[in-house]
């Protein structure tokens, strides 16, 4: 069995195939479940696929962090421009990440996990970066515990129908035979929303990456049309759209409880 808590796993990348639910409790009640695959991924050691699968996982380091095209090269340096901006130096320690490739050139990350570790191999921080429907995405510095959710204040425009206020409740471990991520937004002391991954380990070959793309097509283009009809039908149900207001900085350090 893979241990969870080891920085070193038996295999440079592996796929999970996850289920993901929505649920919001309030003002209305609404929840559906989609099925999908997740990249699982050491950012250093990014997968080299036949050539005929390449165009079914692309890793773009404009995918992530700063939206600027001229931003830092490698997903790498992005990472740890980001950790830098706020005073934290992993000092060449390993980072693994969670998250989706490009496919026939569509990407949809609604949440990317990075687990960044020391040189000895022990986790000192995780990032949580959010992405919308609109193209905006934003990173969350969360502290390296494992044994249940943190609390981070809301700051990022993400659903049409959400504030930006409140918090959200983050419980992230690092993924081992399964994955399993579980985001809730709370206001005024109620949880209004919540979200949850829930994956099964399988390796990273050419054979298990080709049976993705019949079992979950188009994978990230479907996510985010999905996503989008879904939020059709809560405003056909009545729920008030919150116009978006001027764009929050992106990648500010958030504290926790």
């Amino acid at each position: 069995m893979t241990d969870p808590h080891s920085s070193r796993d038996p295999s440079p990348a592996a796929l999970y195939r996850t289920r993901i639910g929505h649920v919001r409790h309030s003002p209305l009640r609404n929840e559906f479940q989609h099925h999908s695959y997740s990249w699982y991924v050491d950012i250093d050691d990014l997968p080299r696929l036949p050539i005929w699968l390449r165009p079914f996982a692309v890793f773009r380091a404009q995918d992530h962090f700063s939206a600027a095209e001229d931003g830092p090269p490698t997903l790498r340096a992005r990472v740890e421009a980001f950790l830098l901006e706020h005073g934290v130096d992993l000092a060449g320690g390993r980072v693994t990440a969670l998250l989706n490739a490009r496919v026939l050139g569509h990407v949809f990350n609604p949440i990317s996990v990075f687990w960044c570790h020391d040189p000895a191999g022990t986790l000192r921080h995780v990032i949580a970066e959010v992405h919308n429907t609109y193209g905006g995405r934003h990173a969350y510095l969360l502290p390296p515990t494992e044994t249940g959710p943190t609390a981070v204040p809301k700051q990022f425009y993400v659903s049409p129908f959400n504030e930006i206020e409140g918090y959200y409740l983050v419980d992230a471990p690092r993924p081992g035979d399964t994955a399993e991520l579980a985001i809730s937004w709370h206001r005024d002391h109620k949880m209004v929303f919540a979200a949850t991954l829930h994956g099964r380990r399988l390796p990273a070959t050419a054979m298990a990456v080709a049976r993705m793309q019949l079992r979950a097509p188009m994978a990230p283009l479907m996510g985010a049309v999905q996503i989008r009809l879904h939020g059709i039908a809560l405003w056909l149900r009545g729920l008030p759209v919150i116009p978006r207001s001027t764009p929050t900085p992106q990648n500010r350090k958030v504290t926790h409880r």
